[in-house]
C-alpha cells in the first residue's frame, strides 16, 4: 500500500447524492422544493447506474480486455456490492421521506395524492374512467407471464407493475394463480400524474398506475387482481464511441437511442412489499441476476416528480430570485462591443442574466464590422436562442464556425439535430475529435482589421444553454485582451487541424500546458511556505479525482500550505489524514447547482486567479479539450474572491466532507450565512442603482 490513500470516486459520488437527499429532508424548505430534490436524487441515481455501474459490470464481463493489475486494484465486484448496499440504505430513507413526510404534508395543505384506500366522489370516478378509456387503455399492453416461455422486453428507465391475480373460475377447489406485467405508459406522452376535479376545496392528484389499476377488470377480464407492485430495470447506457469519427460517428449517434435501449441490465428495483415467491418468479422469467437487485418503495421513477403538479402555485414553492443585471452591460445606448473593448466583464449566472451573453451574440450577428463568429457547442437547450442567433449571423453574411461535440453523453441526438439545422443555414460544422471530447466553452468574435473594437471572446465555465443558466451557478468572462484573444484563435486552429501545436502562455489547455502549469502553481505555494511566508490554495470544482493532482495537493498540505476545496461531487482526496491535515473539503448543495470551476493561488498576496471548464478529473485533464483562462481585470478578480469567500463562510447549506464521506454540518459563531442567498444579495447591493 502506498503512502497516500484515496477514496473510490463512485463511493464518493454517492456521498454527494445523499447530500442532495438531505435537502429533501430539510423541513425549513418549501414543500415543492423538497419534492424537487427527491426528483434530482432519483434522476442522478438513474444516470449513475446507466454509466458508472455499467463501467464496473463491463470490467467483470470483459475482464481479459482490462489490465490485470487495474482490475485487481479496482476490485469491481466489491465496489458493485458496496454501491448496492449504500443505495439500498439510501432508498429506504428516500421512501420514508416521501411516504411519512411529503405525502402527509401535502394532505395538510389540501393536496391529496390519492391512495388505494381513498374514496373518490362519483364525479371523480367518472372523470378517471373517461380518461382511462379514451387516453390510456390503447397505450397499455399487459402480458401474462409464463416462466421460461414468455419473456417480454423490459424497457430501461421505465416504471412497470407486477400483478398478482387469481382466475375467477376455480380449477377443482383451487383458484388458478397467475402473474402479469404491465408498463406504465409515460413513454406515450401520458403524464404520470392526473389532476382530478376538486372536492370539498381539496385538490386531488392521482398516479397514472393507480388510475390503471382501478380499472384492472378491463385489462384482465377473467381474473381478480389480488395485489400489484412496482418495479423498474436500468440498463447500461455507457456506449463506447470515443474513437469513431466522421460518418461512422454520425451513424452511431443516429442509432444511439435503440443501442441504449438494449444495453445489459445493471439495476433491478423492486417494491419492498413484493412477496419473495413473486420476486423469484419475475427474476427467473426475465433472467435477472440476484446481484443487480435493489430494494425500493411502492413507486419508482421519482424523476417524474420534476413535473408534479402544484394546484396552489406559487404557494409551497421556493421564492424566486430575479437576476441582477450589470447596469453597464444593460445600457442599451452603448454596444457590448464598445464596452468590452474598454474593459473586461465577469458574468455570474443565475445571479446575473444570461441575457448579457445573448445580447453579445445578437449584436455580433448584425454588426457590419464582424467577419466571423466561432463557438463550441456541448449541451444546448431544446429551443436554443444561441443556435438561432448563430443561424441569423450566417444569414446576415457572417462566416460562422461551430465545433459540435457529438459525444456529450445523453445530448448526442440533440447536438446532431442542431448541427444539421446549422449546416442547412450555411454554418461550417466541425465534428468531434477521435479519442477526445471538446468540453471548452468559447465564443469568439472576429472583426475586420480596421474595426475600432477589435476581436473579442466570451469564455465560460458552463454551457451556452439559456435553460441551465437559470439553474446552474456558473461564470463567464468577456474580454478583448489581445494576448488572450490570440491564443483562443490558436486553440480554434488546433481544433480544425490537430497537427497544429500552438504555444499557450495565458490560457491553459490539456495536452499542452494545463497540468504542468497547475503543478508549478502548487509548487510555488510550497516554496512560499518554505521561505517563511504563507501558502494558500482555493479550488472550486465539480470533481477532484486525478491521482497526480491529488498527490500534489497532499504534498502541499504536508509542506504547510493551507488548502480549501469547494467540491460539489466526486472527491477522491481523503481528509483528516496526516498528509491532508491542512486540507478542508466543503460541499454546497442548495437551490442552484454549483457548476463553476475556479482556481486561486495566493502567491504572496498577488493572487493568481483562473476560471475554466475543467474539473480535476482524469477525463478532463487527459482526454478532453478544455480552456482555463486567467482573470487579469482587478474588478473581476475582486468579485470572484468575494463570491468564493461567501461560499467558504456558508454555515447553512455547506457541509465539510470527512474521511468517512459524512457531510458534516458547519457550525460557526455569528449569523447564518447561506451562500447562494448571500451571493444574490451581494450582486443586488453592488449593481442595483437607486
Amino acid at each position: 500500500m502506498g503512502r497516500y490513500e484515496y477514496i473510490n470516486r463512485d463511493i464518493s459520488w454517492l456521498s454527494f447524492n445523499f447530500r442532495v437527499l438531505q435537502e429533501a429532508m430539510d423541513k425549513t424548505l418549501p414543500l415543492y422544493e423538497r419534492i424537487k430534490f427527491l426528483a434530482i436524487y432519483s434522476n442522478n441515481m438513474e444516470e449513475f447506474y446507466q454509466v458508472r455501474v455499467s463501467y464496473y459490470r463491463e470490467m467483470l464481463r470483459h475482464e481479459g480486455e482490462f489490465p490485470r493489475e487495474h482490475v485487481r486494484e479496482v476490485n469491481p465486484s466489491m465496489i458493485i456490492r458496496q454501491i448496492n448496499e449504500i443505495v439500498t440504505n439510501q432508498q429506504s430513507i428516500f421512501h420514508l421521506i416521501f411516504e411519512d413526510e411529503i405525502l402527509p404534508e401535502l394532505r395538510k395543505n389540501n393536496i391529496i395524492v390519492v391512495q388505494e384506500e381513498d374514496r373518490l366522489s362519483p364525479e371523480q370516478v367518472r372523470y378517471i374512467r373517461e380518461i382511462f378509456y379514451s387516453d390510456i387503455l390503447t397505450s397499455i399492453q399487459p402480458v401474462l407471464l409464463v416462466k421460461k416461455k414468455v419473456r417480454p422486453f423490459l424497457k430501461t428507465g421505465q416504471p412497470y407493475i407486477a400483478i398478482e391475480m387469481v382466475s375467477k373460475e376455480r380449477s377443482g377447489r383451487k383458484q388458478l394463480r397467475r402473474y402479469a406485467i404491465l408498463k406504465i405508459p409515460t413513454d406515450h406522452n401520458i403524464p404520470r400524474f392526473l389532476e382530478l376535479p376538486r372536492e370539498d376545496h381539496k385538490h386531488y392528484i392521482m398516479f397514472l398506475e393507480d388510475v390503471i389499476m382501478r380499472h384492472s377488470e378491463a385489462l384482465f377480464p377473467g381474473y381478480i387482481v389480488k395485489n400489484w407492485y412496482s418495479l423498474k430495470l436500468t440498463r447500461d447506457a455507457d456506449l463506447e464511441y470515443d474513437d469513431y469519427e466522421g460518418e461512422d460517428l454520425i451513424e452511431t449517434i443516429d442509432r444511439i437511442r435503440s443501442l441504449r435501449s438494449v444495453g445489459s441490465p445493471n439495476r433491478f428495483q423492486y417494491d419492498r412489499r413484493m412477496p419473495e415467491k413473486l420476486l423469484d418468479y419475475i427474476t427467473a422469467s426475465f433472467g435477472i441476476k440476484k446481484d443487480i437487485l435493489v430494494i425500493g418503495g411502492s413507486r419508482h421513477n421519482f424523476r417524474d416528480f420534476f413535473n408534479f403538479p402544484n394546484p396552489v402555485y406559487p404557494e409551497l414553492e421556493i421564492e424566486n430570485l430575479p437576476p441582477v443585471p450589470n447596469p453597464v452591460l444593460a445600457n442599451q445606448k452603448k454596444t457590448m462591443a464598445s464596452l468590452i473593448g474598454k474593459k473586461d466583464f465577469l458574468l455570474s449566472v443565475p445571479y446575473q442574466p444570461f441575457e448579457h451573453f445573448l445580447r453579445f451574440l445578437r449584436e455580433a450577428a448584425t454588426d457590419p464590422t464582424v467577419e466571423e463568429i466561432k463557438t463550441t457547442q456541448y449541451r444546448v437547450s431544446d429551443h436554443s436562442v444561441v443556435v438561432n442567433t448563430l443561424i441569423d449571423a450566417a444569414e446576415n453574411g457572417k462566416k460562422v464556425t461551430v465545433f459540435v461535440e457529438l459525444k456529450a453523453r445523453f445530448d448526442e441526438e440533440a447536438n446532431l439535430k442542431w448541427a444539421n439545422e446549422m449546416t442547412k443555414a450555411g454554418i461550417r460544422i466541425i465534428y468531434s475529435i477521435p479519442g477526445l471530447k471538446v468540453h471548452a466553452k468559447i465564443a469568439l468574435v472576429i472583426r475586420k482589421p480596421d474595426s475600432k473594437h477589435g476581436d473579442q471572446v466570451y469564455l465560460g465555465t458552463g454551457n451556452f444553454n439559456e435553460k441551465t443558466a437559470r439553474m446552474y451557478a456558473d461564470h463567464g468572462f468577456f474580454t478583448s485582451n489581445p494576448e488572450v484573444v490570440r491564443e483562443v484563435k490558436e486553440l480554434y486552429n488546433h481544433l480544425e487541424d490537430q497537427d497544429l501545436r500552438p504555444e499557450f502562455r495565458h490560457i491553459l489547455v490539456p495536452g499542452f500546458n494545463l497540468i504542468p502549469h497547475f503543478i508549478r502553481l502548487i509548487d510555488q505555494e510550497i516554496a512560499h511556505v518554505k521561505a517563511g511566508g504563507i501558502g494558500y490554495i482555493l479550488l472550486k470544482m465539480n470533481g477532484l479525482q486525478d491521482k497526480e493532482m491529488v498527490d500534489h495537493l497532499y504534498r502541499a498540505s504536508e509542506a504547510g500550505v493551507k488548502i480549501d476545496l469547494i467540491i460539489r461531487g466526486v472527491c477522491t482526496l481523503k481528509t483528516n489524514q496526516p498528509y491532508s491535515r491542512n486540507i478542508r473539503v466543503i460541499r454546497i448543495v442548495d437551490r442552484y447547482l454549483e457548476h463553476a470551476r475556479a482556481y486561486v493561488f495566493l502567491n504572496n498576496g498577488e493572487h493568481q486567479i483562473y476560471l475554466g471548464s475543467a474539473d480535476w478529473m482524469k477525463r478532463n485533464l487527459r482526454r478532453r479539450v478544455e480552456c482555463v483562462f486567467p482573470i487579469y481585470d482587478p474588478d473581476a478578480r475582486r468579485e470572484i474572491l468575494d463570491i468564493l469567500n461567501i461560499q467558504l463562510s456558508d454555515n447553512v447549506k455547506a457541509g465539510e466532507v470527512d474521511e468517512n464521506l459524512n457531510n458534516v454540518r458547519i457550525i460557526t459563531k455569528g449569523p447564518d450565512i447561506r451562500a447562494q442567498i448571500a451571493t444574490h444579495e451581494y450582486f443586488r447591493k453592488k449593481y442595483t442603482v437607486s
